[in-house]
This record gives structure tokens, C-alpha cells and sequence, in this order.
């Protein structure tokens, strides 16, 4: 599909004449670095004002981009991209001439794998002392090894300077620069791996313990958005408790350094608990976990609704609650998270564990007591659950009242969708569909007529939330009628255009050109990708009805009418054109 979506025209329509003439200028001056084809995506660096990461690859049809470099996070395809496109371009036209069918898809890594093969042991060392200059990522992991081989015994302190090279941070950490901090942790993690053997299980453990701190330590300076530092710190927590298990340590000092552990490490990346490491443990180790934390929670009093969050407590609940799961004592579980009942949600969890251990009378009364102690509180999950057990038992109109106390509430789809469910269930759902439709015309007419300082003025009734429903029962007729009622979401309206488009296309059309220009107001990149995707459906539509020349009217009117928007007005040139 590549073959189709790269070629220099699309990629100088994408990135604009300028852009493309300073791609063309990258790629001249060789500054793509080694391209990597994996059949639908493409990827290489690009050497800039910084090494700057390009992917390029089939987004359904259409070229997807991406590109460390600030003007692609605007959204822009940039001069990186385009020098990618045309590497690979450069590429494909070498090997026209010279090969065909799978030929053209050769595996590199076969063909270097086949070289290296050939080559003696003092020709490889040459090549990776080399690459090991231009590599740092690759100069330290040998360095490491190196070092643990040369000194032997004080393969400890080797591996400790390597993760304080690795952890070591300087001031905060934006995401973009997490990656190669990232990357040459993971590295020291992976040589970490290689001491999980019965010989160096032992100092594994300490040294696993010394990363995860040191890790978390680093990470309160590190936008850790995408979540590649905590994965690693997991992976760290898996090398602690498998070398736990090879090296089987006295139990009763396990479980010291695991509560210690556990009670102090709060970002929680990897557990310590009790329940994680009871084969580690045996009897006696758990018995000493147990013996360290009870003694902790005989400090805990019963929490207030008006208390602060404690993160101590916090800790010390959550190891209770460990140690109670792994004895399977669910009176002893119940009675911990009786110490809290500061929200209905703790009240629905008693009522779960009870439920789960087959006890439903014990389930129903602990969240009864919890709607009590909060009549007013809007968690659904409590109500919810009453809801499920009314039914099992037949108290048919507790169940339904319950869920239209939701409805009244806050009027939506999803409240709308457990209505019918119940009603349904009791056979009852037309005469309770009437009642939640005036409901929400209700609703409709009075969020309409409501006035406050910042709205002095009524304003035109939204009837998204009847359009909403009617999409959900597949009812056109209804959601037609919503439409031209007042206003409504922009996405609802595109969805029903789409339902529309095979029996009533007119309709269809009339949705779609009220929609777009609004998106093509939005004024970025994404809006105008979005606008045109929606006037390619307008295109089949009235291609399929022979009103072509229609069309072609209707594109030179939006071409007139966002003149200023040259973005949009460069997607716009390639539709009704032929590819």
C-alpha cells in the first residue's frame, strides 16, 4: 500500500512547496540515517538542528506521519518526513530495474547476519569497537560487561555506578526527552537479567531494590506520561521477586526488607506485599510480614469522612487487606475495610466480597446500609448493585425505582440504556420509554429557559441527548425530527449523515455540508483532515446520484470561502482529481 500512498507529488501536496524544497535538501545532503521497511511502516532519523525520529505508514488509506520535531507535533507534515518519503522513494526506484516479486522486500538484517558470518572474530571485534565509538548506548553496555568481568567479585559496585549512571537526572524532565532515559535504563535492566542464576540470585535481589529506589527517586523529576519508566520499575519488581524465589533467603529477613519496601516505596510501581511473595515467604516469612504490619495498623483509627487523605494509611490498608486475601479470611478482610467507611463505594466493596464468597443476604445488607448512610450521594455502582440483587429477588419496583432515581437525576444515553434494561427485563418498557422521553424533553426545555449572570438570554434548546437516543434505537425518523428541532452535538450529526446515506442520501447531504464548514473554522491541521474526509463523502454521494457538476460547484464555493486557509485549501486540491 506504500507503493501507493508515497510519491513525490503526494509528499510535496502534504508538506507544501516550501517544506518539501528543504526535504529535498535533507535528502540530497544524505542526512536520513539507516531506513527501516517493515512492509507497511517506514522509519528512520533524520539528522537536523537535532537527531530527529520519522515514521511514515498506511493509515487507512491514507499516509500517516509522525516526527519528533516541533512543527509535525503541530501537526504539520515537516521537511524530516519528506526526506524519509523520498529515501525510500530513491529506494524503490533502484530496485525496479533489478529485482521483482519478494526480491524487492530483502530482510537487511539477513543479508548483514550473512556477511558477519564470514568474517573472522578480529574483523568483528574491529566493527564493534568502532560502532562502539559512535554509540554511546552501545560504548556503556560494553563498558559494563567488561568491568564485571575484569573485577570479578565487585561486580556489585560496577552494576550500582551503572545505575546511577542511568537514574542520574539533572533538573525536571519534559516526556519528550524521556525516551533515551528510557532506553538506557532498559539496558541496564536487561544485563541486570543476566545475574537471575542460582549463583548471583543473591546480590540480584539487593541490586534490584537499589534500582527500583533509585528509579523512583528519579521519577519525581520525569514526565513519565507514557508510562515507559513505571513499565521498566515493573519489570525491575519481576527480577526482584524471581531472584526471591532462586536465592530463597532467610524468611524472617524477607519480610523485614519487603515491608520496608512496600510501607515506603508510595509511587506504587511494583508491589511488595505479602500476597506478591507468599511462595518467597512460606509459613514463616508471612507470619512475620504479618506480625510488622498488624502492629502498624493497631495505630490506625477508623477513618472520618472529614479526614485527609493519609498516605500511610493508605499503605498499611492496602497490606492489611494483602495479607487478609492471602489467608482467604473474608471476616477478617470485611473488618478492615470496616475501618473506612467514608464512601459508598467502601460500603459497595464489603458488599462485593460477601457476594463472592456466596453470601448475598450479608451482600444485600451491607449495601442497603450504604445508600442509608448516603441518600444522597450519586455513586451508581452502589445503586446499581441493589439494583441487580432487587431483581434476583423479585422486588420488582424497588429495582425500577431505584434506576429512575438515576434517570431524574442526571438524564443521559447510559441512564436511558439501564432504564430499558430493567423495564425490558420487566416487561414494562413502553409505558416507561413514554415517561423518560417527556423527561427528557423536560430537561431539553428547561436547561433551555435557564438564565444565570453569565447567560442572561434563553437560548435555542439542545436536543443532542433526544438525538443520542434515537441514534441508539435506530429510530431516523425521531432523530430527523431532534435535528430540526434546535441545535445538536456536531458528532451526533455526522453519525446520523452516515446511517442516512443509503436510504435517504439527500438527507445524508444536507447533515454533511451543515457540518463541515464549522470543522474547517476550527483552524488546525486535524479540523481540516476531518472536513475533507466528511467532503469525500459528499463526493460519493452525488458522484452515485450523476450530480458531478454539482459537486465541482459546491467545491469551488468552498474554495471561495476559505481562501485564507491554505492548509485546508492544499487537501482540498486533491479531491475530485484523479490519483
Amino acid at each position: 500500500m506504500l507503493d501507493k500512498l508515497i510519491t513525490r507529488k503526494t509528499l510535496e501536496k502534504m508538506a507544501g512547496a516550501t517544506a518539501f524544497q528543504r526535504g529535498e535538501d535533507y535528502f540530497s545532503a544524505g542526512s536520513v540515517g539507516q531506513l527501516c521497511d517493515t512492509g507497511d511502516k517506514i522509519s528512520a532519523r533524520v539528522e537536523g538542528t537535532e537527531t530527529y525520529r520519522v515514521e511514515l505508514w498506511d493509515d487507512d488509506g491514507s499516509l500517516g506521519y509522525d516526527c519528533t520535531c516541533p512543527r509535525a507535533a503541530d501537526g504539520y507534515f515537516c521537511k524530516h518526513c519528506v526526506a524519509v518519503g523520498l529515501v525510500w522513494l530513491s529506494g524503490q526506484a533502484e530496485s525496479d530495474g533489478t529485482a521483482t516479486g519478494k526480491d524487492q522486500r530483502r530482510d537487511p538484517w539477513r543479508d548483514i547476519r550473512s556477511y558477519l558470518n564470514t568474517q573472522t572474530p578480529e574483523v568483528l571485534i574491529e566493527l564493534l569497537l568502532g560502532t562502539a565509538e559512535r554509540d554511546e548506548r552501545l560504548y556503556q553496555s560494553l563498558l559494563l560487561k567488561a568491568e564485571c568481568v575484569v573485577r570479578g567479585a565487585d561486580a556489585d559496585k560496577v552494576f550500582r555506578k551503572a545505575i546511577d549512571r542511568a537514574t542520574g537526572i539533572y533538573g525536571f524532565m519534559d516526556w519528550r526527552e524521556v525516551g533515551d532515559f528510557a532506553a538506557n535504563l532498559n539496558q541496564v535492566v536487561e544485563l541486570l537479567a543476566e545475574l537471575l542464576t542460582p549463583d548471583n540470585a543473591a546480590i540480584l535481589i539487593e541490586l534490584a531494590e537499589y534500582a527500583i529506589e533509585s528509579v523512583e527517586e528519579s521519577l519525581e523529576q520525569i514526565d513519565d506520561s507514557n508510562g515507559e519508566v513505571g513499565g521498566i520499575v515493573q519489570a525491575l519488581g519481576d527480577l526482584h521477586l524471581n531472584a526471591c524465589k532462586l536465592a530463597k533467603p532467610k524468611p524472617r529477613t524477607l519480610a523485614e526488607r519487603l515491608f520496608r519496601l512496600e510501607t515506603e516505596s508510595y509511587l506504587g510501581n511494583c508491589s511488595f506485599d505479602a500476597l506478591t511473595y507468599r511462595d518467597a515467604l512460606g509459613e514463616e516469612g508471612l507470619q512475620r510480614y504479618r506480625e510488622l504490619a498488624e502492629a502498624e495498623w493497631a495505630k490506625i483509627k477508623p477513618r472520618q469522612s472529614s479526614d485527609a487523605y493519609d498516605a500511610n494509611r493508605y499503605q498499611i490498608t492496602h497490606i492489611m487487606e494483602s495479607l487478609a486475601s492471602a489467608s482467604g479470611n473474608v471476616e477478617e478482610l470485611v473488618a478492615i475495610k470496616s475501618r473506612d467507611l467514608s464512601l459508598p463505594y467502601h460500603y459497595l466493596a464489603i458488599a462485593e466480597i460477601w457476594a463472592k464468597a456466596g453470601q448475598n443476604d450479608k451482600a444485600l445488607d451491607w449495601a442497603e446500609r450504604g445508600l442509608q448512610a448516603f441518600p444522597n450521594a450519586k455513586d451508581n455502582r452502589l445503586r446499581d448493585f441493589l439494583v441487580a440483587a432487587y431483581l434476583q429477588r423479585k422486588r420488582n419496583d424497588e429495582a425500577l425505582q431505584l434506576t429512575w432515581v438515576q434517570f431524574e437525576e442526571r438524564a443521559s444515553l447510559e441512564q436511558y440504556k439501564k432504564l430499558h434494561a430493567v423495564a425490558e427485563q420487566l416487561g414494562v418498557w413502553p409505558g416507561q420509554r413514554e415517561r423518560a422521553l417527556a423527561r427528557v424533553a423536560e430537561v431539553i426545555a428547561d436547561q433551555a429557559a435557564l438564565t444565570t449572570h453569565w447567560k442572561p438570554k434563553l437560548s435555542i434548546p439542545d436536543y443532542s441527548l433526544r438525538l443520542e437516543i434515537a441514534l441508539w434505537e435506530n429510530d431516523l425518523d425521531a432523530a430527523w425530527a431532534a435535528v430540526h428541532a434546535g441545535s445538536c452535538n456536531q458528532g451526533l450529526l455526522i453519525a446520523l449523515a452516515g446511517k442516512l446515506e443509503s436510504t435517504r442520501p439527500n438527507d445524508a447531504l444536507i447533515l454533511y455540508k451543515r457540518v463541515i464548514p464549522p470543522i474547517v473554522d476550527q483552524t488546525n491541521n486535524t479540523a481540516y483532515a476531518d472536513a475533507v474526509k466528511l467532503i469525500r463523502k459528499v463526493e460519493g454521494i452525488m458522484n452515485a446520484q450523476k450530480r458531478n457538476r454539482e459537486f465541482g460547484d459546491y467545491l469551488a464555493e468552498l474554495r471561495v470561502r476559505f481562501k485564507p486557509k491554505r492548509n485546508f485549501i492544499k487537501l482540498l486540491d486533491g479531491v475530485g482529481n484523479p490519483t
